[in-house]
């Protein structure tokens, strides 16, 4: 075998189960329909991190069963990483230990989509249906892969989410507690975004860059690694289809209207809108002879 976990995140995983409540199906709801997609670690962490929607509900009590799933998300995150990185195996057992925590934060995200949507009629309904859910939930764990050095491989498994969901989050972005993204389709979030908590994001939103800067010296190479994407504070709500660019800062409990073209700071406290809309024309079709 190429990796074993040796670590304890199977028992701290095992009873976080226990502390569901009735938000999800109980152990004894019929199984759902399979769900088969082609990347093999997102479908592993969507059994480890929920398991009562997605069948797995062997995992529930038994500590043995989520080792051994463990082990397996471990071996892919091997073979995923070493393209990239020299012995790989510290950096796996850091980040399977971040886990448990990072299913803490994905249950806040729940929270926030069934609270932050009219629509939305029961936890496993965000779990199961909710693109948003799913891009973050992957985000998560990708975000924890880059900031213990595997940048690349984590920006394949965002990008295998965003092939499923539509939705692209750097695994760069450091991202808050209750983050809910409605709808999503179009969403772009770059790579030195921070967002604080409790933010909500409609689709076709885009936190990204204004400009780029280049390398000295270098005629065509951007410059990398720096900060380029907007900072968000908590309790904001972006309307759809916004765009909030450049290395600008959005205060706290800020309200940005649908449509909007966001380039400098923003005040905590603030409501932003575009005030004149197009004006629309209309005028009859005449009938065509019969």
């Amino acid at each position: 075998m190429e990796y074993d976990y040796t670590g304890d995140a199977a028992a701290a995983l095992v009873d976080s189960y226990e502390t569901d409540g009735d938000e999800f199906p109980t152990r004894n709801c019929p199984d759902f329909p399979q769900r088969r997609h082609q990347c093999e670690e997102v479908d592993l962490l969507k059994r480890l991190f929920f398991p009562r929607c997605w069948n797995a509900k062997d995992l529930l009590g038994d500590e043995a069963a989520v080792e051994e799933r463990l082990d397996e998300l471990g071996q892919l995150f091997y073979r995923g990483l070493c393209p990239y990185v020299n012995y790989p195996s510290q950096m796996i057992t850091a980040v399977i230990d971040e886990l448990p925590a990072v299913r803490e934060r994905l249950i806040e995200d729940i929270e926030a989509a069934y609270k932050g949507d009219p629509a939305a009629k029961s936890y496993v309904e965000v779990v199961r249906a909710y693109p948003g859910f799913h891009a973050i939930m992957v985000q998560r764990v990708a975000h924890e892969l880059y900031e213990h050095g595997g940048d690349v491989y984590a920006r394949e498994l965002t990008e295998a989410a965003k092939t499923e969901s539509g939705i692209d989050i750097h695994p760069g972005a450091e991202i808050g507690r209750h983050f809910f993204i409605d709808h999503g389709t179009g969403v772009v979030i770059g790579e030195t975004v921070t967002i604080g908590d409790w933010v909500r994001i409609y689709q076709d939103v885009t936190l990204g860059a204004l400009h780029f800067e280049q390398e000295e010296d270098d005629e065509h190479t951007l410059k990398k690694g720096y900060k380029r994407h907007p900072d968000i504070g908590s309790n904001v709500v972006i309307g759809a289809g916004s765009k909030v660019l450049g290395a600008i800062s959005i205060g706290d409990h800020v309200s940005i209207g649908a449509n909007s073209w966001v380039t400098e700071d923003i005040d905590s406290h603030t409501k932003v809108y575009v005030s004149e809309h197009p004006k629309q024309e209309r005028k009859e079709i005449e009938s065509p002879p019969n």
